[in-house]
């Protein structure tokens, strides 16, 4: 692959993206301890957001039409021990479907960029 691939490339595009989406919201909502936060959510719908997200936070997309993180989760008085939590199932979805450990660190870099916005207790 080119030196100047994204990271949404290296990771496989599409493909992979929704496969870790798919297994990332498998874990998380199986996870009693994050159930609180997905009591009315659409499964559908998160996993529709999600895909779209990490395909724009990895490079795939140029732009994100979506609400900000911030007021995504705004009324959900998110702690820091269910983002930590939720990273890790993330990290998790990332190395299951064999992303190199350098392309995970990175977007679990740009997911902890957004801590600040998510976390709101």
């Amino acid at each position: 692959m080119a030196d100047d691939a994204t990271l949404y490339e290296r990771i496989g595009g599409r493909e992979t993206v929704d496969a870790v989406v798919e297994t990332f919201y498998d874990r998380v909502l199986a996870d009693e301890s994050l159930e609180p936060y997905f009591e009315d959510a659409d499964p559908v719908e998160l996993e529709a957001h999600q895909k779209q997200f990490i395909t724009y936070a990895a490079g795939g997309a140029d732009e994100w039409n979506g609400r900000s993180m911030a007021e995504a989760h705004e009324q959900l008085d998110v702690t820091d021990a269910a983002f930590d939590r939720v990273a890790e199932h993330l990290d998790e979805s990332l190395r299951t479907h064999d992303v190199a450990e350098a392309d995970r660190e990175e977007l679990l870099d740009a997911v902890a960029a957004l801590r600040d916005e998510v976390v709101t207790a």
